[in-house]
């Protein structure tokens, strides 16, 4: 390997790195654009178990914005422990834990999710997307609020 293709490697596995925090804190932030452009557009495969699954972003926002953006939800989405594969020039594949705290700020209701996704990646137009993302939790600890 080159050191042109490694330097285009460590870039390209960096980007996608970048791409997941994007997306998180996105989440975090409630900002639906954000969230939005971190997927390709056309055709996608979100498939988030309970939650739904989705074959476009925009069905997937939508869902997302009716059930998160709102006053009395706040959502901590921590994703650790990247293993990023590039499988081409322009696709990769990673696995991400990730480690969700809710709280409805109303209520004071909270739910903890640990889980993982499995996500793959392609680069179009120069930018890495997510092009299809599966969580699977595996752990949750929910508390009932005092009101």
């Amino acid at each position: 390997m080159t050191l042109e293709q490694r330097l285009a490697r460590l870039e390209a596995l960096e980007a996608i790195r970048q791409l997941k925090h994007r997306y998180l804190n996105a989440c975090d932030l409630k900002d639906v654009e954000a969230i939005r452009a971190c997927f390709a557009e056309g055709e996608v495969a979100i498939d988030y178990g309970p939650v739904g699954t989705f074959r476009d972003r925009d069905s997937f926002v939508a869902l997302y914005q009716s059930l998160a953006c709102n006053e009395r939800v706040i959502d901590l989405h921590h994703g650790a422990n990247p293993e990023v594969e590039l499988v081409a020039e322009d696709e990769a594949r990673a696995r991400w834990a990730l480690y969700y705290f809710n709280l409805d700020a109303e209520t004071g209701a909270t739910r903890q999710l640990g889980g993982f996704y499995q996500d793959r990646y392609r680069c179009i137009d120069g930018a890495w997307k997510i092009v299809e993302t599966v969580f699977r939790g595996h752990s949750l600890v929910e508390s009932v609020g005092s009101n």
